[in-house]
């Protein structure tokens, strides 16, 4: 691009584009757009022609990596023969097949797909089927649901109801009654009364575990059981930092789950398609989910797309007479979207993609834990191609930061700084201050070799800075 064309990207930028989750108060005459044109398997440039490390995946959506010319082929030719038509009473092709292939993917008796434009709007498919089905089933006053502290689930006001993280929901207020929220799965602050006593590491796990699934219990039997319709649940919870399950923690909600018939939705908008090594992450540990929401993998991000993929038990009452179930969107399942999907899915089974994590995924680990040796570094945690590194001022206390001080250390340095040294990934504090990390699928060890190094030296610059 001419210097004439970047300077009007900017000037129209900062007119007229209202970016999400931004603060545009940061963008003056002296601080400009990052304005990303071009990607290229797992590398992404800006419009000033720089190269970065997506160590993102875009948003934990670009699996099998950016420029893959058959997805966009597969759209093109989509589009020339029906560029769009609804799932409103009618049906297309694409989304018959792509339904039967995502079924055959699920685990158990999960057979029915509900396709959305996105990850929020499943969510929110999920919940108003977990009520309606209720309804129908003769348990009326079943509409509460339960989910974790700091769990993000989606911005539309029902998932933003489910959501545990209060700052994102301030503003919104008030909200979709009926959510509670239970503790998460993070190990590294976990109460000592959670550890069952035990000093060594695997039996506090299984403790820990086990204690984190019991609060649910709790909060159904606070909520009352015949109110609560449902627990929304990621199989490593993101928000916080890639919380990974304990052993026996799934196994245990779906216990409690069954004696109060409430129904457990495993909500994978970022862990299904490959970020753990497989199609969904209740395959990835071993559970049986009423429901499961999905998105962003699904296209590899080269369109939108999602889906509410619900059990045979579910679709039961709308297979009786006249019901129908009063909901829908208009893009959900477009007929590009499924054709793109289906031609990402070809990608995962021909490229093993899932495979590939999974051979790589212990590698991509024991990488990111040489950063443990920096005083700044106090835990690396999560699964697959899925990671979350928090960042404390006291690695023995475990002291982490203050509001101020999380400020200055991740919006004040290290999202400007990782980025200006070639990486692109997210520094969060929805919870304790952390750098999330979760590449494309094809990243190997030269690829995660390039982000420990570009971390390593970022991080030893913001040591002095606290």
């Amino acid at each position: 691009m001419s210097n004439d064309d970047l300077d009007h990207l900017q000037r129209a930028g900062k007119r007229h584009l209202w970016m999400h989750f931004s603060r545009h108060g940061s963008y003056d005459d002296t601080h400009d757009i990052p304005i990303i044109t071009k990607g290229d398997g797992m590398y992404i440039w800006d419009a000033a022609g720089r190269k970065y490390l997506d160590g993102l995946a875009g948003l934990f959506v670009v699996q099998a990596g950016h420029g893959r010319e058959e997805l966009a082929e597969a759209a093109a030719k989509q589009a020339k023969e029906l560029a769009f038509f609804p799932l409103w009473t009618f049906a297309h092709p694409n989304a018959i097949l792509l339904a039967e292939r995502i079924a055959s993917y699920a685990p158990g008796d999960l057979n029915r797909v509900f396709f959305t434009s996105g990850g929020g709007e499943a969510v929110e498919t999920a919940w108003k089927l977990a009520k309606q089905y209720f309804k129908l089933t003769g348990k009326p006053g079943k509409t509460k649901v339960i989910s974790r502290q700091v769990a993000y689930h989606g911005t539309p006001h029902g998932a933003l109801s489910i959501t545990g993280i209060p700052a994102m929901k301030q503003m919104f207020e008030p909200l979709v009654p009926s959510t509670s929220h239970v503790p998460n799965t993070n190990f590294y602050r976990a109460p000592d009364s959670s550890l069952g006593g035990f000093s060594d590491e695997k039996e506090q796990l299984q403790s820990f575990g086990r204690w984190a699934a019991d609060r649910i219990e709790d909060a159904i039997l606070a909520e009352g059981a015949d109110t609560v319709a449902a627990v929304f649940l990621e199989p490593v919870q993101n928000a916080g930092g890639c919380f990974p399950p304990p052993p026996g923690y799934f196994e245990r909600v779906r216990e409690i789950c069954d004696e109060h018939d409430v129904l457990l939705v495993s909500d994978e908008v970022i862990c299904a398609f490959g970020r753990l090594g497989e199609m969904f992450g209740a395959t990835k540990f071993d559970y049986q989910p009423d429901m499961i929401t999905c998105a962003k993998g699904l296209t590899s991000g080269y369109s939108p797309l999602g889906a509410m993929i619900a059990s045979d038990r579910l679709m039961e009452p709308f297979l009786q007479g006249s019901t129908s179930f009063m909901h829908g969107y208009t893009f959900g399942g477009h007929p590009v979207s499924a054709a793109v999907a289906m031609a990402n899915l070809d990608i995962f089974e021909r490229e093993d993609l899932n495979g590939h994590v999974l051979r790589n995924e212990g590698a991509f680990r024991s990488t990111l834990e040489k950063l443990l040796d920096l005083d700044l570094v106090g835990d690396v945690r999560g699964d697959g191609y899925f990671y979350g590194i928090e960042l404390v001022k006291d690695k023995a206390s475990k002291t982490s930061f203050d509001e101020a001080e999380s400020e200055r250390l991740l919006r004040g340095f290290l999202s400007k700084a990782l980025f200006e040294g070639g990486l692109y990934c997210r520094a969060d504090d929805r919870g304790d201050p952390v750098i999330q990390l979760a590449p494309p699928l094809i990243a190997d060890q030269s690829h995660f070799d390039e982000i420990e190094q570009i971390l390593r030296s970022v991080l030893t610059g913001a040591e002095g800075l606290i």
